[in-house]
């Protein structure tokens, strides 16, 4: 155990700060397609639609893949730093869902399942090995599913601040408390998002909110047999703790990582943190090399 970090009931509690966003790391996050501290942009036909990934290479080490896959509205832009803490040590991968970020736009927008589907196509596309598999927010119903219906397909799987609270699941419930969020985050993460809900357009956004909320992600957590992270800010009112701590309930085995001044965007905020607790959920033990 690192030495900041306490084990306690619901699982690991770290005492680490949150990180910061600041300039650097906006013009990271707005760089693709351009190539920016080791991360490249491409695109491959995944099931009829151009497929943008935001890739890094592999560092060599015989890790297992990292596929981070984005929430709501948004792209592989506001993970790009994550993606950076964790290349020095594993190979990682960030697409664009369809319709986001810089992928085609399918005619309508897909709901959880149709994403999950396309992203285990994206997964066979690339032949990549089972992969720890990290989705934050919608991207978190994305990948319980996926995680849930191909479970050869995932070695290890973190949900990070996962939607959507069954006590709030609504469009307005879910749109307040992402207001609420939005007086809690770093500022400059601002341009991410206009950048990102311009790309999608808004109807977009509007439709996939109304599929999060139409889908219980509980259903797909109490399937999934992959050891499992959940991971949320202290400060996040869009995954409060006692959904937080359900969500984790929910899984088999799974441990619970608070990171202390982060809000929903802990994948952003604090992506160190968040690194850090990947690699203890990917260390050997045996549950991970029999798979």
């Amino acid at each position: 155990m690192k030495p900041d970090a306490t084990r306690r009931s619901a699982g690991w509690t770290l005492h680490t700060p949150a990180g910061r966003f600041g300039p650097a790391e906006l013009r990271l996050a707005l760089a693709a397609p351009r190539s920016a501290a080791g991360l490249t942009s491409e695109w491959r036909l995944v099931d009829g639609l151009r497929t943008h990934t935001r890739r890094g290479a592999d560092p060599g080490t015989g890790a297992p893949p990292v596929v981070l896959v984005h929430g709501l509205a948004v792209s592989h832009r506001y993970l790009t730093a994550l993606a950076v803490a964790l290349a020095p040590t594993h190979p990682v991968y960030v697409p664009d869902l369809p319709g986001f970020g810089l992928s085609e736009h399918p005619r309508g927008a897909y709901d959880v399942s149709a994403h999950a589907e396309h992203l285990a196509a994206w997964l066979a596309a690339y032949r990549l090995p089972p992969v720890c598999l990290l989705g934050h927010s919608f991207g978190a119903e994305v990948a319980a599913a996926l995680a849930a219906n191909h479970p050869d397909a995932v070695r290890a799987l973190v949900l990070a601040g996962p939607t959507s609270d069954p006590s709030a699941r609504s469009r307005t419930a879910q749109v307040g408390r992402w207001l609420v969020d939005c007086l809690r985050e770093a500022p400059l993460q601002a341009p991410i998002l206009a950048r990102d809900v311009w790309n999608a357009r808004p109807w977009r956004v509007y439709a996939t909110l109304t599929h999060s909320v139409h889908n219980a992600i509980e259903t797909d957590l109490v399937r999934v047999t992959a050891p499992t992270l959940v991971v949320a800010g202290e400060r996040d009112p869009v995954v409060p703790a006692p959904w937080r701590d359900e969500a984790a309930r929910l899984v088999p085995d799974a441990d619970l990582v608070v990171v202390p001044g982060a809000a929903h965007n802990v994948v952003t905020t604090a992506p160190t943190q968040v690194a850090d607790a990947c690699r203890r959920l990917l260390a050997p033990h045996p549950a991970l090399l029999d798979r």
